[in-house]
């Protein structure tokens, strides 16, 4: 066993994983990166398949970034944001507000405008400080004592308790359920293995065959109502935009997310959508099971013209380079946090690293080249090769749904496609196949039995390619599955 393999078995305690199952086998110690190429401490080189979980867009060891961070390093790597500003937070604090609000709107009019950005360290975080203002703001300006949040079933918003208190995943959430306060859920757009999908099971996205009348839909309207007439309104509906994460990478059909926030608006709760995974180009300008959106945005809300009141973003703001995260909200919000010095209307929230100079100088190299005109249509190529290298994957007889929605994508395996059975969490089904993956040269992660794809900006056709060929194959080796 490697030298760096037996030290991190001997001391480090990794996230969501069974330890046992860890110190059975060597670990892979990964030490070097470029573009999305891996290489481990053996000098074995890997691709990487879900962007060093979500955050990578634009390869690892990218020239820009790299240079973005030394020219920091020569000026200050760290300085407080409790009473002092800086260079690199102010720069970069103005692009998200003008990325957050494109020209000629996308949004619905009329719309809130994202003025103010609080800055924190990851997911999680900026998930926290948007519950914590969108509580705040509902008890100074709607007088509600205890402010209500409604999510949607099978939500992660992060690790924090008040984000795990937004979760609604037992699996992750119940252990600490006695340190939570309670909120509600309602169902998610699931529509390959939705109860009112009437529609048999097809070799195709679920989204395009399903047969339905949006009772989805009507789940959330019956929701609003029923807490609009007992007098316990919402104060806020959290959402992640076209795709839930954590939940098994479940996309919403066209439409669906401009339905819900209109009814959320109409029963006057404020719209905090969770942008941590779907933000910075990683939705794409369309689907195959959707309309392109109305213009170019970054943010998945925009695709539907849905703006929030509160937008949380992390994971790629700095290109996968450094813990930074962002929560964007309204001046309206912000003016309920105005008083004087003994009225202590402050926020009283922080971070030691709160708009700290070297993740806000990635972060700024980042947006600049998400903004080039080079890096839109490498996107959506790259959406497009990804699509045809997919449909490869209705010959395999353990593949029940793929779904895609601009540069992620989400295998489901199941025993057979024509009956939708699913496998058991024992059977460890997607660790299994994505270990078989890892043999080949190719590392993601899964999500129960979902395997998810989730390739850096710059990979090329061909390490695309190697990508969904090392997905079938290890399909094949772990069930000895055939085409058919």
């Amino acid at each position: 066993m490697h030298p760096l393999a037996k030290l991190d078995q001997a001391h480090v305690w990794h996230p969501f994983t069974q330890m046992r199952d860890w110190l059975r086998q060597e670990p892979i110690v990964l030490t070097a990166g470029k573009g999305a190429v891996l290489r481990d401490a053996q000098g074995r080189e890997y691709l990487d398949a879900n962007s060093s979980i979500w955050t990578n867009l634009h390869g690892h060891n990218h020239p820009g970034i790299n240079a973005a961070l030394r020219r920091q390093l020569g000026k200050v790597a760290h300085t407080s944001a409790l009473g002092f500003a800086n260079e690199p937070a102010s720069l970069l604090a103005s692009k998200l507000v003008s990325a957050a609000n494109p020209p000629g709107s996308l949004a619905p009019s009329p719309s809130p405008r994202l003025e103010k950005v609080f800055f924190s360290d990851d997911g999680s975080t900026a998930m926290e400080v948007a519950l914590k203002l969108a509580y705040e703001f509902a008890r100074r300006t709607k007088g509600q004592k205890s402010p209500r949040f409604l999510g949607l079933q099978g939500a992660y918003h992060g690790d924090t308790v008040g984000a795990v208190s937004l979760g609604h995943i037992d699996l992750f959430h119940k252990a600490y359920a006695g340190l939570l306060f309670k909120s509600d859920a309602v169902m998610a757009p699931y529509c390959y293995r939705c109860p009112f999908n009437r529609a048999k099971p097809e070799r195709a996205d679920a989204r395009d065959y399903r047969k339905c009348r949006w009772e989805c839909v009507g789940k959330v309207e019956a929701k609003f109502a029923t807490a609009t007439k007992r007098q316990k309104p919402y104060a806020g509906f959290v959402f992640e935009p076209r795709m839930q994460g954590a939940a098994g990478m479940i996309p919403q059909p066209a439409g669906w997310l401009s339905k819900v926030t209109e009814i959320a608006r109409g029963h006057g709760a404020s719209l905090i959508a969770d942008e941590v995974m779907t933000g910075f180009g990683r939705t794409g300008a369309g689907s195959a099971s959707g309309p392109k959106p109305k213009a170019q945005s970054l943010f998945a809300c925009h695709a539907e013209g849905v703006q929030p009141d509160f937008l949380a973003l992390a994971k790629g703001l700095t290109g996968g380079y450094l813990p930074m995260a962002a929560t964007l909200t309204t001046q309206v919000v912000f003016d309920a946090f105005l008083g004087e010095y003994t009225d202590f209307k402050t926020f009283f929230h922080g971070h030691s690293f709160t708009g700290n100079q070297l993740g806000a100088a990635a972060a700024l190299a980042s947006m600049d080249l998400l903004g080039s005109p080079q890096s839109v249509n490498a996107r959506q190529s790259l959406a497009t090769a990804l699509g045809e290298e997919l449909k490869s994957l209705w010959a395999v007889p353990q593949v029940g749904d793929v779904r895609q929605v601009g540069l992620v994508a989400g295998v489901e395996l199941v025993r057979d496609w024509r009956t939708r059975t699913p496998f058991g969490l024992h059977e460890q089904a997607g660790i299994r196949v994505c270990q078989a993956m890892a043999r080949r040269g190719v590392l993601t992660r899964p999500i129960g039995s979902v395997i998810v794809l989730m390739p850096p900006y710059c990979t090329t056709s061909k390490q695309l390619g190697k990508m969904v060929a090392a997905l079938t194959e290890s399909i094949a080796e772990v069930f000895g599955a055939k085409a058919g």
